[in-house]
This record gives structure tokens, C-alpha cells and sequence, in this order.
């Protein structure tokens, strides 16, 4: 299984591969640049190891890139932060990195550096969209019985992550909810209540896009269970899939798992109701709840 550090870590070595072959350099020639054993470039290449932000800064001032957004993608990758000051402080997340798992983690740097997200939800509001009362009843129940301060900081790392959707270049979220997302009832009538007339205010923004997907179109793809693509900047090649499972997250980066992926969510969207009548339809739910 693939984990998100390790998909982060090949995606960064492919592409600065890609940057010195367009330099015409081999590893040996760039490890000389730098002062490095060629092994290191080979093993940052592979990404069988990890690089510091200093180390890609290096390597990508010895390819000449000075595009300054690929630059700071590029950093995101290793760990920079990718606002005026990249490399020299941290995401906001890494206040969190002893209440999250590592692979959450990298979701949530995954997502801060996306241009955009498509994604596919079978049972719960996706968390971009939940309120924090919806938020605290998925954690509870999702934890068991957790301790009430457990539950307030987990909920607030998932409201921070709403921030995406609110910085000058937002992410445009699409995303598609099986209806069965907006019956099933979490934390009691008026969380929904809340929670569903939430969904529809979020849903007017220009770059979110809601999609239901009806009971009685049933028989879909979207039974193989939920997703998201994630969609960079500039570089199709850095796009990845990520499938949620009980105890893990598996990221799927080949281009043919790509391609089915995005497939499979086109057919989804043809499917489901339109972003206009899906507000309509989640509107005329909020009022049963």
C-alpha cells in the first residue's frame, strides 16, 4: 500500500528529473553542480529519499527554473510552505502532527497546494463542506466515544482545511454526493437541517460545484466507494487519486489509474443532477429535516 509521503516523495523526484533532463545534464554532472555523491541526486530522483526544501531549492537553481510557482510547488512537495516566505516556515497543520496520522497529513498538504478536487461521497458530507456541528458527530462516531477535547481539535483542523476554499486563488471543489449522503442522518434533525442548508450556500460559490446522484440512478460506478482527484497547477503528471479506507489512505499515481479515475467521475457527473438542481434538491431537503 501506498502511503501519502511516498507518492509525494516520487512525484517531486519525477519532476525534477524531468527538470535536468531539460537542462541536458545527467545525475552525475548535477551532483557535481551541488557538491553532492551522484547516489543522492539517483535516490531524490527515485524517491527512495526524501529532500529537504534547501536541496530542491539547490537543484532547481542549478536547472535555471525560476518560475516561481513551480518553484513553490515543488517545495510543497518536500514540506515548504508555498507562501512568500517558502522554506522557512511550515503548514499550518504541523501544529497537528501529534493528533494526526502521517498520511492525514499529507492529505491535508495534498490538498492546501491542489488547484483542484473532484471528488466522490458515498455516506458523509465532504469534510471541505461539513459544518463544525456535522463535524464533531462524523468524528464521534467515527472515533467511538472519544474525549470531548480530542473531538474540538479534530474538528478544528477540518475547519481550518475549509480555508482552501476561501484564500485569493480558491480550490475549485466539484463534487459529487449519492444521495444517500444528504438522508443519512448525523448528529440529530437540526445538525442536518444546518448542515444541508450549509451545502447550498457553499454550493453558490462560483468555484463549487455540486452534483446528487439520485437513489433512483442507483446503479452507477460509485458503489466501488468514495474518491478524490486531486488536480495541480501546471503539472498534469503531479495528480493523484486517493482512496479512504477504515484504518489508511492508498495513492494511486500511475496515469492509467488516473485515467479510469477520471473516467469513471466524468460518468458520475453525466449521471447525476444538474449543479442547478442539485442546490434545488438539497434546498427542498432542508425543510423534511
Amino acid at each position: 500500500m501506498r502511503y501519502g509521503p511516498a507518492v509525494r516523495r516520487r512525484k517531486l523526484g519525477s519532476e525534477l528529473r524531468r527538470q535536468r533532463e531539460l537542462t541536458g545534464m545527467t545525475s552525475r554532472e548535477a551532483a557535481a553542480a551541488v557538491g553532492w555523491h551522484q547516489s543522492k541526486v539517483s535516490r531524490i530522483e527515485t524517491g527512495s529519499s526524501g529532500a529537504k526544501p534547501s536541496d530542491v531549492a539547490r537543484l532547481l537553481d542549478v536547472y535555471r527554473v525560476s518560475d516561481p510557482e513551480l518553484r513553490a510547488l515543488l517545495g510543497a512537495l518536500c514540506g515548504a510552505d508555498s507562501g512568500p516566505n517558502a522554506g522557512s516556515r511550515r503548514g499550518w497543520w504541523y501544529a497537528y502532527r501529534d493528533l494526526l496520522p502521517p498520511a492525514y497529513l499529507d492529505f491535508i498538504s495534498l490538498e492546501s497546494e491542489a488547484c483542484r478536487s473532484r471528488t466522490l461521497e458515498t455516506t458523509v458530507v465532504p469534510g471541505l463542506l461539513q459544518t463544525p456541528e456535522y463535524a464533531g458527530a462524523v468524528t464521534r462516531a467515527a472515533l467511538g466515544d472519544p474525549p470531548e477535547r480530542q473531538v474540538e481539535e479534530l474538528v478544528r483542523v477540518r475547519m481550518a482545511r475549509q480555508s482552501v476554499l476561501r484564500r485569493e486563488r480558491p480550490l475549485r471543489l466539484c463534487a459529487v454526493l449519492d444521495e444517500a449522503v444528504l438522508r443519512h442522518e448525523v448528529g440529530g434533525p437540526e445538525v442536518m437541517a444546518r448542515q444541508l442548508s450549509h451545502l447550498v450556500a457553499t454550493g453558490s460559490l462560483p468555484h463549487v460545484r455540486l452534483y446528487v446522484l439520485p437513489f433512483s440512478r442507483a446503479n452507477h460506478i460509485g458503489i466501488t466507494g468514495p474518491f478524490v482527484i486531486f488536480s495541480f497547477p501546471r503539472i498534469a503528471d503531479l495528480d493523484v487519486v486517493v482512496l479512504d479506507h477504515l484504518t489508511s489512505s492508498l495513492y494511486l499515481e500511475r496515469k492509467e489509474d488516473l485515467r479510469a479515475y477520471d473516467a469513471a467521475f466524468g460518468m458520475l457527473r453525466a449521471h447525476a443532477l444538474s449543479h442547478e438542481n442539485s442546490l434545488d434538491y438539497i434546498a427542498g431537503l432542508t425543510n423534511g429535516w
